[in-house]
């Protein structure tokens, strides 16, 4: 019997290259996002290519009671969930004054309590089975103060925290805990957004690179991965140095997202 990950924001960016390279690996899949047409051509196409189960979830994550709902459904498809994917996740940036505070609330459901909903659904069966993994998406962004992207950054940096303490908890029970810290990824996150100024470094990863380094990451185990060696070496380097100091070396960095002309964006993807 295949394994069953469970992918959210599965319908664009990096939630698409997690559905089709754990369907390569033979991994039965659950996609859940907001956009059913999307989910049913990828399901369709992963089936036919891999031959494997794919099963369509639409579910909007900033909803209260979303997590709820997918375990419920889960019960009722007598699905167990072996690796959970949170990878849902969107940004903000600005001057927080001038940001919409429904949206930043909404970025906090999505990137914050929604994968931490999800972990409490899928945990207590991958404990009872002995076995599991959980991968969480954080950034770059986890390992210092954001300026200009406030919210979007301290979320990271919560996914960052929750997921290494996880990790601790559950290495001798059976169950994997991983978090994913890529920088700027060519996707439509920067669409929704509203300017590419937001890869503030100018350089873009491809989503299907980042994907198979995290794979192979989780494969050894680690506790969590930044794909990129520039993004390596910033996430050992600044936390070395004095908060303060770091958050205003940043803020001389992400300043630059101010000078774009951005239209507000209405939709989400994932991060």
């Amino acid at each position: 019997m295949n394994s069953t990950a469970l992918v959210t924001g599965a319908s664009s960016g990096l939630g698409v290259e997690f559905a089709r390279q754990l369907a390569a690996r033979g991994h039965d899949l659950v996609l859940v996002a907001r956009s059913r047409d999307r989910l049913e051509a990828l399901a369709e196409r992963l089936r036919a290519e891999h031959s494997v189960a794919a099963h369509v979830l639409v579910q909007d994550l900033a909803e209260p009671e979303a997590a709820g709902r997918i375990g419920r459904w889960l019960a009722e498809q007598r699905l167990d969930v072996d690796l959970l994917v949170n990878n849902a996740g969107f940004g903000t940036c600005g001057r927080f004054e001038e940001n919409d505070a429904d949206r930043d609330r909404e970025q906090l459901m999505v990137n914050v309590v929604a994968p931490v909903d999800l972990a409490h659904q899928v945990l207590p069966g991958m404990l009872a089975r002995g076995g599991g993994a959980v991968v969480n998406v954080a950034s770059t962004a986890a390992f210092q103060p954001a300026p200009y992207f406030s919210v979007y950054g301290a979320s990271k940096t919560f996914v960052l925290g929750f997921s290494l303490a996880l990790r601790q908890e559950y290495r001798r029970r059976g169950v994997r805990v991983m978090a994913v810290c890529p920088g700027p990824v060519e996707t439509g996150f920067f669409e929704v957004i509203g300017t590419r100024r937001a890869a503030v470094t100018g350089r873009m990863a491809d989503p299907a690179v980042v994907v198979r380094t995290v794979l192979r990451a989780l494969d050894r185990d680690r506790a969590y991965v930044t794909p990129g060696l520039s993004n390596l070496a910033g996430a050992h380097l600044a936390p070395r140095r004095p908060r303060a100091l770091v958050a205003a070396i940043a803020e001389r960095v992400t300043r630059t997202v101010l000078k774009a002309d951005r239209p507000v964006a209405a939709g989400r993807v994932a991060a």
